[in-house]
């Protein structure tokens, strides 16, 4: 579960290192947001002479929650870390690389790209 004012990691090379949610998307009264939902965030931590700039506004997409998320099969999964990944206006990914292992939830969600570019599905 994701709210406003949680810090995320970032899980892709747009230079980004840690990430600040700042809105959940999807109507006013939306509150959290899990696995596969888009979210507005700022840059609070950044590499230099990236791409992405401390201080700038993105959109995110979740990629992996500590909370544990239901499939329909019944089973439950859960990672690490909270990680995000920042995405342009066409919810395509900034970055070229994806790092460690993404949902198979993002899929459903169309987020295609970013499931062919992580090492591993779960």
């Amino acid at each position: 579960m994701i709210q406003d004012e949680t810090r995320l990691q970032v899980a892709d090379n747009s230079g980004a290192r840690e990430v600040y949610c700042i809105k959940v998307l999807g109507g006013s009264s939306r509150r959290y947001a899990s696995i596969g939902d888009v979210i507005i965030v700022s840059v609070k931590d950044a590499l230099p002479n990236a791409k992405v700039k401390k201080g700038e506004i993105h959109k995110a997409v979740i990629v992996r929650t500590k909370s544990k998320v239901k499939r329909a099969d019944g089973s439950y999964i859960a990672f690490d870390d909270n990680s995000a990944v920042l995405i342009n206006a066409n919810l395509e990914p900034i970055g070229t690389r994806i790092f460690g292992p993404v949902a198979r939830e993002l899929r459903a969600r169309l987020f295609v790209k970013i499931i062919s570019l992580a090492p591993e599905v779960i």
